[in-house]
Formats: structure tokens, sequence, C-alpha cells
């Protein structure tokens, strides 16, 4: 297994952050490899994939250059830069670009675990390559829908702040992402490939999620660290629960959102996040489905936690089944 050696001053100070450029790149390893892990996924895909096929299928070098950079376990390391934090998409994709030509290639040697494809070997624009399809995948099948997805991110980073108020480090890290736990020992483990452990004390950790159902490591040597996992599911399949139209028609279609969203427990701020909607809209209609005994609240260290009632429940369940 990989771990990273943290002492307490930098776990303390780790930050969690958002990434364009890290949901970008999750979201080209979905057209790549597959396979969709909810509806809203498959939707997506559905739109986007014929599209993302083609663009490669006219570019065979670039096609054979990200083949090569997600390897079997180990993805090129240039291809997922670490953020600094609060960066444009075109802020961090400048530094793939700016790779030197023979760091690419070191790169690809280990995600391959071996040479250099000949139609790679001898080439100097693999960076600018790489660079200009992450642009690509950003303009075309991300950034249309950056700002629901960056409320969802938010959304996420949410909620593990609360559940790292309420149970510390290793709860949070334990169900960060698989193989990622709090060993124990100022050891943090990151994945499950046997690499050699880092000491990293000292340096800037960072936690990116993302919305695909990817996750790697990244380092900027020595100065940061980042675990890029993704986020719960409950929020990346936030548009699988339609809101039905009766319900909507009962309730007001807002607040009808709100107690279909509660399938799961979720904050004032996750809905602020989800929904787009402001602070004091959903305190209205979180108050009104309160006094009608349609939410419960429940606090969960820091945050307060709202969920459905059995008589809500009762609701959306019977409003879903009148659908069919």
């Amino acid at each position: 297994m990989g771990w990273w050696q943290v002492n307490a001053d930098t776990l303390a100070s780790s930050r969690f952050v958002l990434s364009p450029l890290a949901e970008t790149f999750a979201s080209l390893k979905l057209l790549q490899t597959g396979p969709a892990t909810h509806p809203g996924e498959r939707a997506w895909l559905h739109a986007h994939l014929p599209a993302y096929r083609r663009h490669l299928a006219a570019d065979p070098v670039t096609a054979l250059l990200i083949r090569s950079g997600l390897g079997r376990d180990w993805i090129a390391d240039f291809l997922t830069p670490t953020t600094y934090g609060d960066e444009s998409f075109e802020e961090e994709v400048a530094r793939v670009r700016e790779t030197k030509p023979a760091d690419a290639h070191a790169h690809l040697a280990v995600s391959l675990r071996g040479p250099l494809p000949a139609e790679l070997a001898d080439r100097d624009d693999l960076p600018r390559r790489a660079a200009e399809l992450l642009s690509y995948v950003w303009e075309e099948s991300v950034r249309p829908y950056w700002d629901r997805r960056r409320r969802i991110l938010e959304a996420d980073v949410v909620a593990r702040t609360a559940q790292l108020s309420q149970g510390g480090w290793a709860a949070a890290l334990d169900a960060l992402r698989p193989g990622t736990r709090w060993l124990g020992g100022n050891r943090l483990q990151v994945n499950l490939h046997e690499y050699p452990p880092r000491e990293i004390s000292g340096a800037q950790l960072l936690f990116i999620p993302v919305t695909p159902k990817a996750g790697w490591v990244s380092w900027d040597e020595p100065h940061r660290y980042a675990v890029v996992y993704p986020c719960t599911g409950v929020l990346a399949d936030v548009r699988a629960a339609p809101v039905p139209e009766s319900l909507g028609a009962l309730l007001g279609a807002a607040r009808a959102g709100v107690l279909v969203l509660l399938d799961s427990p979720m904050s004032t701020s996750q809905l602020v996040a989800v929904t787009g909607q402001g602070l004091g809209s959903v305190g209205r209609h979180l108050k009104v489905l309160l006094d009608a005994r349609l939410v419960r609240r429940r606090r969960a260290g820091r945050a307060v936690l709202y969920s459905r009632t059995a008589a809500g429940e009762v609701l959306v369940t019977a409003q879903r089944d009148s659908r069919g």
C-alpha cells in the first residue's frame, strides 16, 4: 500500500479545495474508460462520448498519448499537476502545457511500465497535445455544467467538514475513497499500490473532490500534495431524483425539490450549494417543512442536518409511485 508520513501540523493545516482541471481530467477518464455509475453520468456520456471519440479518431497521436498516460494503475504525473487552490482552468492547464518534453516522456514510461511506443518516443509536443485535449474536454463537456458541478463539490466539502468535526480525521479520511484511510502513527494511506512511503510533513496537503467516480494522488514536491476523491454519491447523483409534478403543485416546486433531496441527511449549506437557491430561501422552505412535520433536524458536530420524517417519506414515495 502507498502511504504518506504526515505530522499533526500538516494535517491540521490541510484543506479542501476545488480544481476545474481535476474535474476535467476525471471527466476525461470517464470518457476514455467509463463506465457510468449513475443515470446522470449515463446521460452525460450519451451526450458527449460520440464527439470525444470522433475527436480522438481524427488525432491518433493524441489518442495513443492519453491511453499511455492513463496506464494500468498509474497516471502519468504531468497530466495531473497539483492545484494551488482557487485557480482557473486556464491557469492549471498551463502547467500541463509547460511540462518539459523529457519529463513527459519519463512520466509516460512510468505509467506504461516500459518504453514509449515508437509513435510517441521522439515527439516533443506531447505536453501541448495533452493540454489541448484537456482544453477540448473542458470547453465541450465540463464547462457547460461547471456552475452546477461546483455547487455539488462545495456541498461535498461542507459534508466532509461536518464529518471531520464530528468524528475527527480518522472518520473523515476512512470515508474519503477506497484505499484511503488513517493508519495511525502519523501515517495516511493514500492508495493500495505498493509504492515507497513519502515524508510530506511541512508540505501543503490538499483534498480535492470531483463528481465522476475517480480518484488519484498528485504532488509538486516538496511543496504540495493532493488526494483527489469522488464526491458522495447522493450529491453526484442529485439529478437522478426529479421532483414529481404533483408534489411540486402541492408544495411549490422549490420546496418540493428540497424535500426530495433529503433522501439522505443534508445541511442547510449543502442544500444551498446543490439547489443554487439562496440561504434565506432554503431556510424558509425548511421552516415550512419542519412546521408541517415533513422533515426533522439533528445536530452532527457543528452542523445541523435535515432529513425526512416518516410522513415526509410517505408523501415523496406516494408521489413518485403515482408517476408509474
